[in-house]
């Protein structure tokens, strides 16, 4: 049996270990949201690196800016830097294998008739490098995750829900019917 004391020690350990896995889960789906569908985007999606997201996590002046709001250090700078080149490398590759997947796709379709099980195929091919662009995306995340503290870490998640926020708000402003698109 346990004592009192214990008890409450478990559900101290409980909240504040919740309460960190919480922040580094909201930082991964706001991130990750963000980053696979720009990835998934045939050209890089609003001409930036990657599309919207990107910048954050893999470099430029997003990056740049997600550090100074949470007053980085100059070794945690370095060390998300080389990380993010690190992702930038690999997400590049699969960029490009996405790519040629793409145009495999739309080469099928052009053709006098068309063959489902090659389609499927490709859909198969695409969901493994959709799958395996969000392995190396939480990768990277869990990476970053490390260097900063708790703090920045909700500090970004915080940033990141009222950018999200912000979008939501203005894409229903452009909608003729007032609705938010969905999810």
């Amino acid at each position: 049996m346990s004592t009192p004391t214990q008890n409450a020690s478990r559900l101290s350990f409980n909240r504040s270990g919740g309460a960190r896995l919480m922040g580094v889960a909201l930082l991964v789906a706001a991130l990750g949201s963000v980053t696979l569908a720009a990835w998934a985007q045939p050209h890089g999606g609003h001409g930036m690196r990657g599309g919207p997201g990107m910048g954050m996590m893999f470099g430029g002046r997003g990056l740049e800016r997600m550090l100074d709001s949470v007053n980085a250090t100059t070794e945690q700078r370095s060390q998300i830097k080389a990380i993010a080149e690190r992702a930038m490398t690999d997400m590049k590759a699969q960029r490009e294998s996405g790519k040629a997947t793409r145009e495999q796709m739309a080469q099928l379709f052009t053709q006098p008739t068309v063959d489902a099980n090659a389609a499927e195929a490709l859909r198969t091919q695409l969901m493994q490098q959709h799958d395996q662009a969000s392995r190396r995306m939480v990768q990277t995340m869990l990476e970053v995750s490390r260097v900063l503290t708790p703090e920045q870490r909700q500090q970004i998640a915080k940033r990141m829900q009222e950018r999200r926020s912000m979008m939501e708000r203005r894409m229903s402003e452009r909608r003729p019917d007032g609705q938010t698109a969905p999810r």
